[in-house]
């Protein structure tokens, strides 16, 4: 994804809350389950690590390969994750492409 789309789509979430939290379990079937269903009807999600802190970015990373979506971005204890539904929700501007 370029750098670009990617800011495109970490300005539209930025007024976003938290759908999914991770807790104290960390990476859990629960946690991927969610954020996939959240994806599927959101396009752009942001999580919340409550638990795991250290870990963020490489649960990030693990959750987009289980979830076939994409990281915007890790900010402390946040990440923006999104994925193209079939209603495509978020329209991304031509000239980003």
């Amino acid at each position: 994804m370029k750098s670009n789309v990617r800011n495109y789509l970490r300005a539209q979430a930025h007024n976003l809350q938290p759908v999914v939290m991770v807790g104290k379990e960390g990476l859990s079937e629960a946690v991927t389950k969610s954020l996939d269903e959240a994806l599927e009807r959101h396009e752009l999600v942001k999580i919340k690590f409550q638990a795991n802190k250290e870990d963020t970015r490489v649960i990030s990373d693990t959750l987009a390969k289980k979830t076939k979506s994409e990281v915007i971005s890790v900010i402390g204890f946040t990440s923006i994750f999104y994925r193209k539904s079939k209603e495509e929700l978020i329209q991304i501007p031509r000239s980003l492409l």
